[in-house]
């Protein structure tokens, strides 16, 4: 499908926002992408955000363009829409539940890593920010297949020709308040947030707390490629 961008970004001078962090962001009309964007549109550093999206997402800021564009597997279309962008923000992601190993590899290991090979292309002093998830297994040997997975996509995106790459690798999240896409299952289980934190405070965080750190990546280069749930925390907190 042909790129369809709705929306312009005014000169960023004019913009009361205005910082220089330009973002390409992926997953936006799924939970954790628009609680990412959510906090992109917010911060005074993100100048704009590029979101590319296989349906368009009803949404509309300052800030914001998209890029409509069914096929993640073909660039070629879009390319040059691509380039000049600070960051990548990779939000989109599928659950495993269901799924054999080839399906979940193909939409998790492969298409990933051709989009960020195509950004490494484009823009290759960008940083990429990748959603993984707590328990990701980087030896890829481990007896989950998820886990499995997830840890050949890192270790496959760490390996390419980026300024840096960043793994981010939340648990359980808490939705931000006010989002239209937070699952359902959340609006019965949310109450469990404030019990995890005090039982487990190394697997929860906030979905504020996600965005805000993956701005924050950007802004203050941290040396570890891989942030657990602990250092998403103290990442977001400044």
């Amino acid at each position: 499908m042909a790129p369809n961008p709705h929306h312009t970004l005014p000169d960023a001078a004019n913009h009361p926002s205005a910082g220089g962090m330009k973002v390409i962001l992926t997953g936006a009309t799924g939970m954790v992408g628009e609680g990412v964007l959510h906090e992109c549109l917010i911060h005074a550093a993100v100048q704009e955000v590029l979101v590319i999206n296989r349906k368009p997402s009803g949404m509309s800021h300052p800030k914001l363009k998209e890029i409509v564009h069914e096929n993640f597997f073909e660039l070629v279309p879009v390319e040059e829409m691509l380039k000049g962008y600070t960051a990548c923000f990779f939000c989109l992601g599928v659950s495993s539940v269901g799924m054999n190993e080839a399906d979940y590899t193909r939409v998790t290991y492969q298409l990933t890593v051709h989009f960020a090979r195509t950004l490494s292309r484009l823009n290759p002093d960008m940083i990429f920010c990748y959603i993984s998830g707590a328990g990701t297994d980087s030896s890829e040997k481990g007896r989950s297949m998820w886990a499995r997975v997830k840890g050949k996509t890192e270790n496959h995106l760490m390996s390419l020709p980026f300024g840096k790459s960043y793994m981010f690798r939340p648990g359980f999240l808490r939705p931000t308040p006010g989002l239209k896409n937070t699952l359902s299952m959340y609006r019965y289980i949310n109450w469990l947030y404030p019990v995890m934190l005090l039982l487990a405070p190394k697997y929860v965080c906030t979905l504020k707390e996600l965005g805000r750190a993956m701005i924050h990546a950007v802004i203050k280069r941290p040396s570890r490629s891989v942030q657990e749930v602990k250092r998403i925390v103290l990442l977001a907190s400044g």
